[in-house]
């Protein structure tokens, strides 16, 4: 089944999924021990089982348990969060995107990263001419 939103599901449904992510691949253990306020290891187990029948995640084999990762790659995975993020908070439009990181993180933000994001800035022109 195709990936869907990653609105669509429950909060804790949410906390798994950025929990595998994190991990990049997890057990059912392992999940329960990044929630906060665990649900009991099959309540985690049935969820993890569900989120897999919606396209979330993947699982294979290991021994007895089931190892699950995430069925997109995490590029993908960020594409799809920042094209939610643009559309939802930004009306589509990167610049006020850019124009809204730079303000909360200007303290944080080095020389060199400003050098990276000016190079990008650049090659983006390019390629749009």
């Amino acid at each position: 089944m195709a990936h869907q939103s990653h609105l669509r599901l429950g909060a804790r449904e949410r906390q798994i999924v950025d929990a595998v992510h994190q991990l990049g691949e997890a057990s059912v253990a392992d999940v329960r021990a990044q929630l906060p306020d665990p649900p009991s290891y099959s309540a985690v187990r049935t969820m993890l089982r569900l989120l897999e029948e919606k396209g979330y995640l993947k699982h294979r084999s290991e021994g007895i348990k089931y190892v699950y990762r995430p069925a997109q790659s995490p590029e993908k995975a960020r594409r799809s969060a920042l094209q939610h993020l643009l559309k939802t908070f930004f009306g589509s439009a990167p610049g006020d995107a850019v124009a809204a990181i730079l303000d909360v993180s200007a303290d944080e933000i080095t020389a060199e990263e400003y050098d990276r994001l000016a190079r990008l800035i650049d090659q983006a022109r390019r390629e749009r001419s």
